[in-house]
């Protein structure tokens, strides 16, 4: 059986990535399934944690657009999929400062391609966040 590694082109997914490789097609499918695989099920454990839930999903929205260019998905992939890891800068499950570093990524981002989160984003954002609270 092949393992997941061999179905990227030799990148594991759980694995890092070397910064000197980090918007290659392949590396932006590793991203890419990282973020199908974990970020719904991460957020929904942790957005009542997190200041910047909102921002967040607005960015899964605007990195999930056909609309935002190839390279600006790239990013907002890499900043959810930093996101997703369970081992990153400063570890999650410390109290108050775990996800620090995640807001930090998700701030440059924004800083660095923000201009293609659109208002139906950030509306489709907090209208998810709506139903998930609707629904708890």
């Amino acid at each position: 059986m092949a393992n997941a590694a061999d179905d990227i082109g030799g990148f594991d997914p759980m694995s890092a990535i070397p910064a000197s490789h980090a918007l290659t097609p392949v590396v932006v499918r590793v991203n890419e399934q990282r973020v199908a695989r974990g970020f719904w099920p991460k957020l929904l454990k942790v957005a009542r944690r997190i200041p910047f839930t909102t921002e967040l999903v607005a960015v899964y929205y605007c990195a999930r657009d056909p609309e935002t260019p190839a390279t600006a998905k790239a990013m907002l992939m890499a900043a959810l999929a930093y996101f997703v890891m369970p081992m990153d800068a400063i570890p999650d499950f410390l109290a108050g400062i775990g996800y620090t570093d995640d807001a930090a990524v998700i701030a440059t981002v924004l800083v660095l391609v923000g201009r293609h989160l659109k208002p139906h984003h950030k509306q489709a954002a907090q209208d998810m966040l709506d139903r998930l609270t609707a629904d708890a």
